[in-house]
């Protein structure tokens, strides 16, 4: 028996697909019993053109959630002068 400790958030338990009758046939078919530790996925390395983009958006205030308006015109005035 394994025991796994604080790696809430890190690990799931992944449900294996169930056992099914298919038509025609006189027993069970696919799946098997128990479930799968599995890990999230990891968070994928940023390019360059993207560090650069976040920077620029990081020093001109562009956040999620604002207007388009107000997006638009950091964008014409603010990032231009960050390149």
């Amino acid at each position: 028996m394994t025991v796994v400790k604080s790696l809430r958030g890190i690990v799931y338990v992944k449900r294996r697909p169930k056992q099914y009758k298919a038509a025609g046939m006189p027993y069970s078919v696919g799946g098997n019993r128990g479930g799968v530790l599995a890990m999230y996925p990891g968070d994928y390395p940023l390019t360059s053109q993207q560090l650069k983009i976040k920077e620029a958006a990081k020093a001109c205030g562009i956040k999620k959630g604002m207007s388009k308006a107000d997006l638009m015109n950091k964008m014409k005035d603010c990032i231009p002068s960050k390149f």
